[in-house]
């Protein structure tokens, strides 16, 4: 059960720089309480909150204070509630509600307790196939739903998924619809799970839409059964697209651990160049539901009569 947090502290500091410093106990809104900051990013920093209206612990993505008037990043708030709106399946993150017009810009969120992929990676290296296989099925059946509802995430990475049963998808802010993202011109994503398509937009290997997803399973799937990211490090500061991400002329590095040849086979055709190549979600799944059902059943160890 819950518990009630009751008179809130202070608020923290006017909006006149990049964080709100919320301290444990600080009142976000009127019906939010701050707990402590998760993390953040360029435009937003998240805290753990009580919630009175849902009367639990969520998640309270604000906009950060020097930009609570900046069109651009409320338009990106407004733009990732519509896609959480539009985006309900069971392994991507629930929006709760969201205020982009008030004093302090917000999303509010579905609090899921458990580790980022990326962090679990870091800390412990790769994963074994009894955790990658029902992370990539999971992640494939999220993907396939966007293909209906029209939504493409563009940011499928390990730091976006809390690892859980199932896992959860996070982080929609640069999700939009396959029309809207094929109008993109800049790169919008993380360098090291970006498709080509992404990488270089309007090039050869076309624009940003659903099979951009497939590829983030592929480069996610990647990393966490092999440790390392699927592509070399580019450089930033290089002239050509190619030289800055180097997964638009080379191929997925090879596998250096152990996996059998359905893994394989589906993680490097999701790493195919051409979209047009790439399995679509539901193959994905089908390709590694038998080697789920390979796996071992667990097994409970217990004493019986005390020996």
């Amino acid at each position: 059960m819950s518990t009630p947090l009751t008179m809130p502290g202070p608020a923290g500091p006017t909006p006149d720089g990049e964080s709100w410093a919320l301290v444990e106990g600080a009142a976000i809104t009127p019906e939010l309480t701050a707990l402590r900051l998760l993390g953040g990013g360029s435009a937003f920093e998240a805290y753990l909150g009580f919630d009175e209206i849902t009367y639990s612990t969520v998640v309270v993505k604000l906009v950060r204070p020097h930009l609570i008037d900046d069109e651009s990043t409320l338009d990106g708030l407004e733009r990732e509630a519509r896609a959480l709106d539009i985006a309900h399946h069971p392994v991507v993150i629930r929006g709760l509600r969201h205020d982009s017009a008030g004093p302090r810009p917000h999303l509010v969120l579905e609090h899921v307790e458990g580790p980022h992929l990326g962090r679990l990676l870091r800390r412990h290296g790769r994963l074994s196939e009894q955790q990658y296989l029902p992370l990539a099925i999971d992640l494939a059946s999220a993907v396939h739903f966007f293909g209906h509802a029209d939504v493409c995430h563009l940011d499928i990475k390990p730091s976006n998924l809390i690892m859980g049963s199932p896992a959860r998808l996070i982080d929609l802010s640069v999700a939009r619809s396959a029309a809207a993202a094929s109008e993109i011109t800049g790169i919008i994503g993380t360098d090291s799970y970006l498709s080509p398509e992404q990488a270089d937009p309007g090039s050869r290997y076309g624009v940003p839409g659903h099979a951009s997803d497939v590829w983030g399973i592929g480069a996610t799937l990647f990393h966490a059964i092999t440790g390392r990211r699927p592509f070399r490090y580019g450089d930033p500061d290089a002239a050509t697209p190619a030289e800055r991400h180097p997964q638009l002329v080379e191929d997925a590095r090879g596998f250096d651990v152990p996996v059998s040849a359905e893994v394989r086979e589906v993680v490097l055709a999701t790493l195919e160049r051409d979209p047009a190549d790439r399995p679509l979600p539901h193959q994905v799944a089908d390709a590694l539901e038998p080697v789920m059902a390979r796996q071992p059943a667990p097994q409970l160890s217990f004493k019986v009569g005390g020996r």
